[in-house]
């Protein structure tokens, strides 16, 4: 498990990626690079990072469900995951 303030910290990035989206394009349709600089840096899309939504590990996350490959392993062990099987042959 990551710690808490790691996950709180790309938490605030998110929502300052939404919250500066639209000016950010306008600036890039512009092409004031000037204006982008003045922009903060954590509202660059680029900055936020994929965690799992469950532990919060950095590494190894499956964007398609958001979650980890341990904790991914772990429900599609127990069947909490619709369509997902271990494959045996």
């Amino acid at each position: 498990m990551s710690k808490i303030c790691m996950v709180a910290r790309n938490d605030k990035r998110r929502r300052m990626v939404e919250k500066y989206a639209k000016k950010r394009a306008e600036l890039k349709a512009e092409g004031d690079s000037e204006g982008l600089q003045k922009l903060p840096r954590n509202s660059s899309p680029s900055r936020v990072r994929n965690r799992c939504s469950v532990t919060g590990r950095p590494r190894a996350v499956y964007r398609k469900f958001g979650i980890c490959r341990n904790v991914f392993r772990q429900l599609a062990l127990e069947g909490k995951i619709p369509g997902i099987r271990k494959a045996s042959w």
